[in-house]
């Protein structure tokens, strides 16, 4: 009789970061790079979300080239923003 393999739980954690619309590509690169990011959140001042995507393993650069085009032009609109990472530990 084969036994089922056991599903481990990944522990979510989430981390919040308030900064002006010229830094959101550098932070988001910074998270990237982290490697741990499972998705990104961005919000303007009035907690409206602006922005929302997930993070896979395998994303690449040429994948990710659009969201920074839609990241920079945000960064354009907006003077202040929140951005809430979810991580996976």
């Amino acid at each position: 009789m084969a036994e089922e393999p056991k599903k481990t739980e990944e522990k979510k954690t989430e981390e919040t970061f308030r900064v002006s619309g010229a830094e959101i590509l550098d932070k988001i690169n910074e998270i990237i790079k982290e490697g741990n990011a499972r998705r990104i959140v961005i919000k303007n001042e009035k907690d409206e979300v602006l922005v929302e995507f997930p993070l896979s393993v395998g994303a690449v650069g040429v994948v990710l080239a659009p969201l920074f085009a839609a990241v920079g032009a945000i960064a354009a609109l907006v003077t202040k923003c929140t951005i809430t990472v979810e991580k996976r530990q």
